[in-house]
């Protein structure tokens, strides 16, 4: 354990899988028009708010904050949307990562309601977004929940109910095994549902759109600029190799790259990785994999997710490793569990492959908390980003603008570090996974 731990504190995953300055080699860089690269911080800057992190949360809060009026400065220590949030599955889901019925028996029925309301909000402030700017990145309508088992078909038939009868959501349509053969053909599902008012995107270029809307919005960006640390006070001072910001506000929007920047949030938020691939059109073979243009989610711990991209390539995400290191060969490790749900696929090419790093937190609860008045945090998706991530920006926004509701909703859910704190993450990843993929293997 000794020597996994070391190992994992002198790794920085900014860089231990990718070169400083530069997108992963992933269809969704290569169907982006990026940005002209930011220049670096070079000079000691005043701000009122400086945001670390230019993914969905750091650029939602900042654009939020620009539109309140203040002046706001994004450090990123590689790209735009380089993290994460450039490399997702392109899923905007509803709910909280946690199911309903859970965070109901975790946080109390008041505040599990509430942020009921609150995963709403953040479906409708994605596509409210998309829509004011005008950016285009292929959002679509549809995901599919589906189950390896008629025991997994039941529970997600009954949470389906549970929804519409405590919430009244009835954009869920349920599936047996035959219709969810008819949209997904393929023998390992056995049911589940169809949530037509959840949906998915080109996740880069709606960072990159988001990045775009902030910057006509007065918000300075910084490219290559990796915060080193801060100071806590009145004034934050936040430094980089080479300058610093001093700022009434400083908004920790870092996720599974935090590192070793605060340790308090690196306890409770885990890096993880995972992994994607783009085939080749697959023209004729399409309507073999998906017959309507709707994302899948499955039931496995270790989740499969699926999606036809623009041009008809199967974007598919799966595949577990064990280490903070991907692996050399990622479509060999992601074709894998695409081929056991799509057994005809087995000499498709794949074009693109990447991998990218995800907080995770032990209750699957994003964990937002203020570590001074002003100095915010928010991070852990747990794979439920692209909405809740550029919600929690939002609700920063408002934080910090004094309408602490919604942000304070989250504070409430109860957060557990994980055992023995940051330095045991990396052994406790290797027998989770070990553990989890184990029950997947055996169907229960």
């Amino acid at each position: 354990m000794g020597a996994g731990t070391s190992f994992v504190k002198r790794m920085n995953l900014l860089y231990a899988n990718d070169k400083k300055g530069l997108y992963p080699q992933s269809w969704y860089t290569a169907t982006c028009d990026l940005l002209p690269v930011y220049d670096p911080l070079c000079d000691s800057q005043r701000a009122d708010i400086c945001v670390i992190g230019a993914g969905y949360t750091g650029l939602s809060s900042a654009l939020h904050l620009a539109e309140a009026g203040y002046e706001v400065v994004i450090l990123e220590a590689q790209r735009i949307g380089f993290g994460a949030s450039g490399r997702n599955g392109g899923q905007i889901g509803t709910g909280q990562r946690l199911e309903q019925e859970s965070l109901i028996k975790l946080a109390g029925a008041q505040t599990a309601d509430f942020l009921w309301e609150l995963a709403e909000e953040s479906k409708a402030t994605v596509k409210s977004l998309i829509q004011k700017y005008k950016i285009e990145c292929y959002l679509k309508s549809g995901i599919a929940d589906l189950g390896l088992n008629q025991s997994q078909m039941k529970d997600m038939h009954h949470y389906a109910d549970f929804l519409a009868e405590r919430y009244g959501y009835d954009h869920i349509t349920k599936l047996d095994k035959e219709a969810a053969y008819a949209l997904c053909p393929s023998p390992t599902y056995h049911g589940g549902y169809l949530d037509k008012d959840a949906g998915h995107l080109h996740p880069l270029r709606y960072a990159i759109g988001l990045a775009k809307a902030a910057l006509n919005a007065s918000v300075k960006i910084f490219e290559n600029t990796e915060v080193t640390s801060f100071d806590k006070g009145k004034k934050v001072k936040v430094h980089t190799s080479h300058a610093t910001i001093t700022c009434d506000y400083a908004v920790l929007a870092c996720n599974g790259y935090l590192g070793n920047l605060e340790p308090s949030v690196a306890s409770r938020v885990m890096p993880i990785n995972n992994f994607i691939v783009a085939t080749e059109p697959l023209g004729a073979e399409t309507a073999k994999v998906l017959t309507q243009d709707v994302a899948i989610a499955d039931s496995k711990f270790v989740i499969n997710y699926f999606r036809l991209s623009h041009d008809g390539r199967l974007l598919f995400g799966g595949g577990e490793n064990y280490s903070y290191r991907f692996p050399n060969d990622i479509a060999s490790a992601v074709r894998k569990p695409m081929i056991e749900i799509f057994p005809h696929l087995r000499d498709i090419s794949i074009d693109y492959a990447w991998g990218g790093t995800l907080g995770i937190t032990l209750r699957r609860m994003p964990f937002f908390c203020q570590l001074t008045p002003n100095i915010f945090s928010a991070s852990g998706y747990s794979g439920h980003g692209v909405a809740m991530a550029t919600l929690a920006g939002k609700l920063v926004a408002k934080a910090i603008d004094g309408e602490t509701t919604g942000f304070d909703a989250f504070k409430r859910v109860p957060s557990f570090p994980f055992p023995g704190g940051a330095p045991a993450r990396y052994p406790l990843l290797v027998l989770a996974m070990t553990w989890y993929t184990l029950r997947d293997r055996l169907g229960f």
